[in-house]
């Protein structure tokens, strides 16, 4: 029996006002729900579209804030903003630049606790899950900080007969980023810290569903030092994103999201000559070795989103049957609810399909009821079995359904693989994974197309994609020419 703890109002922090209810990004007393601003120029500007995208609470369908739909004027502003804004940026010292990062980290710690409130009041994840989406983020603005050496060129001296040649990494111009409603701290924090800090300006949409930490992030961003107009904020859904994509100013465009979105985007703004990283969907490959310590494993597969092997299915069935389902401003809750009405609807739907064409339902969330929320879009954990790689439900992202799937001496449990024989293969190509030590074999697991583009979010290929290699050749002549030479330089006397 799945448990479903209450959480009473009195005492629970969930009726407190929302720490962000005097921040300047959100609309006065005047509007209830209050109307979330646009950031251009460095103002936070009341739109003016007369459409706008409700902001709901999952555990409890209050309409926490109202989004407008950016009208194609004040999204041409916003870009007109960054435009304006990236020469003097460009040009300011790059240790001026990692100083407001260094300021930035410290505003972002002061206010942890603040963002994952408002993390968990618009998405519904835990408030301690909400806390590490907010930390991974801010280890990326830890490593802009170093900027100064990321952004090294390189240099060779005499390459040829008094000639030197060395290269500088040089920001883009205006760039943008569209963001997933998961990570509503993390992704706009893998984005903008590192674009900004190489020189470039930056036109950011959150998600419509919660957008409230990013708006967070901006203002605490302008606190640290963030001139006008380098960083904007634009709300909006498929209008806002064909606009970043084909508008000419913008010179690169960072997603992450969904698969059908990812290619629409890549395909897009490519198309435009833009670069564009496109993070979307995928599964993470895992291969239990039959040494691996039972316990460890088990809890390990269940944090990542259920899976063990098959004759481990009733310890499975009950570990995952002991996860709290509850408010995630509950201090026991391990699982908050789905970001909408309609993700439950799918990740049921996707359940029955499974079920439908032959997997067993070994553990089954759909109905579960919270109590004092029971309009929440809750969903418990659910663990499907005999999965087939071409069921529906195996393709899907939905992270609290578990599938188990066996193939003769290799588990397949969503996309973990356990071995019980090092002869085997598993199917499903093409990724190649090498074993080491007593492992000679090479085995090949599922891969998804997670990725369009040709640089990633991390390290130093983030900062090579918001930033471009210039190459410069000097000559230096030890005497005045006596006569024009068309021939190629060369190091040959």
């Amino acid at each position: 029996m799945l448990r479903a703890a209450a959480l009473l109002r009195s005492g629970s922090g969930l009726r407190r006002p929302l720490s962000t209810a005097a921040a300047t990004w959100l609309s006065d007393g005047a509007s209830s729900p209050p109307r979330v601003r646009l950031l251009i120029g460095g103002e936070f500007v009341e739109s003016r579209a007369d459409k706008h995208v409700d902001v709901t609470n999952p555990a409890t369908q209050e309409v926490v804030s109202r989004i407008p739909l950016t009208t194609a004027d004040e999204f041409k502003a916003a870009v007109d903003a960054a435009r304006t804004a990236f020469p003097g940026w460009r040009n300011t010292p790059v240790t001026t630049r990692q100083r407001i990062m260094f300021k930035y980290q410290e505003l972002i710690r002061a206010n942890m606790d603040k963002l994952a409130e408002n993390i968990t009041t618009e998405q519904g994840k835990t408030l301690k899950d909400a806390w590490g989406d907010v930390f991974r983020g801010l280890e990326v603005v830890e490593h802009a900080c170093g900027m100064g050496t990321l952004q090294m060129g390189e240099y060779v001296s005499n390459v040829s007969n008094g000639i030197d040649t060395f290269s500088i990494r040089e920001p883009l111009g205006v760039c943008a980023g569209i963001c997933p409603f998961n990570f509503p701290a993390m992704i706009p924090l893998w984005m903008f810290p590192i674009a900004v800090t190489c020189g470039n300006t930056f036109v950011l949409k959150p998600s419509e569903k919660d957008p409230g930490a990013a708006m967070m992030l901006a203002e605490l961003a302008m606190e640290a030092g963030l001139p006008k107009g380098v960083l904007n904020i634009v709300h909006g859904t498929h209008d806002v994103v064909n606009n970043i994509c084909d508008d000419k100013d913008i010179k690169a465009v960072s997603f992450v999201g969904s698969n059908t979105a990812g290619m629409h985007i890549y395909s897009r703004a490519s198309a435009k000559g833009k670069r564009v990283q496109s993070n979307m969907g995928a599964k993470n490959h895992a291969i239990i070795l039959p040494d691996a310590d039972r316990d460890g494993t088990l809890n390990a597969l269940i944090a990542a989103g259920f899976g063990a092997a098959g004759q481990r299915e009733d310890e499975l069935v009950k570990r995952a049957s002991s996860l709290v389902v509850n408010s995630g401003m509950a201090s026991d809750a391990d699982l908050g609810p789905v970001i909408s009405k309609q993700a439950k609807e799918r990740i049921c739907k996707l359940v029955q399909s499974g079920a439908d064409n032959g997997a067993r339902v070994l553990l089954d969330g759909r109905d579960i009821v919270v109590p004092n929320f029971e309009s929440g879009n809750f969903v418990g954990p659910t663990i499907l079995a005999d999965v087939k790689g071409d069921m529906e439900c195996y393709k899907s992202q939905e992270s609290q359904i578990a599938f188990l799937a066996s193939c003769k001496a290799i588990c397949w449990i969503s996309a973990v693989c356990v071995l019980e024989s090092m002869a085997m293969e598993l199917p499903y190509l093409p990724r190649l994974v090498s074993l080491q030590g007593n492992f000679k074999q090479t085995l090949k697991l599922a891969s998804k197309a997670s990725f369009a583009g040709d640089l990633n979010f991390y390290g130093k290929a983030g900062v090579q994609f918001f930033t471009q290699i210039k190459t410069i050749t000097q000559q230096w002549k030890e005497s005045p020419a006596q006569r024009v030479s068309l021939s190629m330089p060369t190091s040959q006397k």
